[in-house]
């Protein structure tokens, strides 16, 4: 994904207000062995830009003045209640140098499983992205999980899937992730007592108390 950005010349809290006041975002590009640099992107462009998972998750194009980069996206503050960005920041791409990002997973095949066409499992997405370590150009958009083959109550690991070429997960100390689960749905309760036992009052020894026939009428 390509987006424009200009040069930002004045910082602080008041330059910044104004800034976002005239429709733009403060922001900030850093790394690459150069000198940070401040810079401001339109507002309404890049609020649409973020709703896409690619942003986030991509070797993005920035263009500044004139020049086109290749930066990634690390991090966005919000406004607490309004729809605002107030700041981002980007960091440049070098394309020897091997970096770590998280990338999303795409669950796919789960309906054409036993766990969920058999036996009517429910499927629980344990983890959405997976933390990556690798080289700017085999950053993939996306990692894709086939859940075709969950069982009943099973679960799909990191040692299920293959990653792309050159890729290697960042563990954090675990050994095999667990990236999904089939659940057996809850067994139904049996059938409470029916209202009219339930309310019958009990007679000696915690029976239920025997009925009383109807008393007769009496004759004139």
């Amino acid at each position: 994904m390509k987006f424009v950005a200009f040069e930002r010349a004045k910082q602080g809290t008041g330059a910044s207000r104004r800034l976002r006041i005239s429709g733009k975002t403060p922001g900030i590009v850093y790394g690459g062995g150069t000198e940070p640099q401040l810079i401001e992107v339109d507002h309404n462009a890049l609020w649409h830009a973020l709703k896409k998972e690619a942003f986030h998750a991509s070797i993005l194009e920035m263009e500044l003045g004139g020049n086109v980069s290749k930066v990634l996206l690390r991090d966005v503050q919000y406004h607490p209640f309004r729809q605002l960005v107030q700041h981002i920041d980007f960091q440049r791409v070098d394309a020897k140098t091997r970096m770590t990002m998280r990338v999303p997973l795409h669950f796919k095949g789960e309906e054409e499983s036993d766990a969920v066409k058999l036996e009517h499992n429910l499927v629980n997405h344990v983890m959405t992205e997976l933390e990556v370590n690798c080289l700017p150009a085999e950053l993939p958009e996306f990692i894709e999980v086939d859940l075709s083959g969950l069982k009943n109550n099973g679960t799909v690991t990191l040692k299920d899937i293959k990653l792309p070429r050159g890729v290697k997960w960042v563990s954090h100390g675990k050994v095999n992730a667990v990236l999904a689960s089939a659940t057996a749905p809850v067994a139904e309760e049996e059938e409470a007592p029916k209202a009219e036992e339930a309310a019958a009052p009990a007679g000696k020894g915690g029976k239920p108390a025997a009925k009383t026939p109807a008393a007769k009428t009496a004759k004139k």
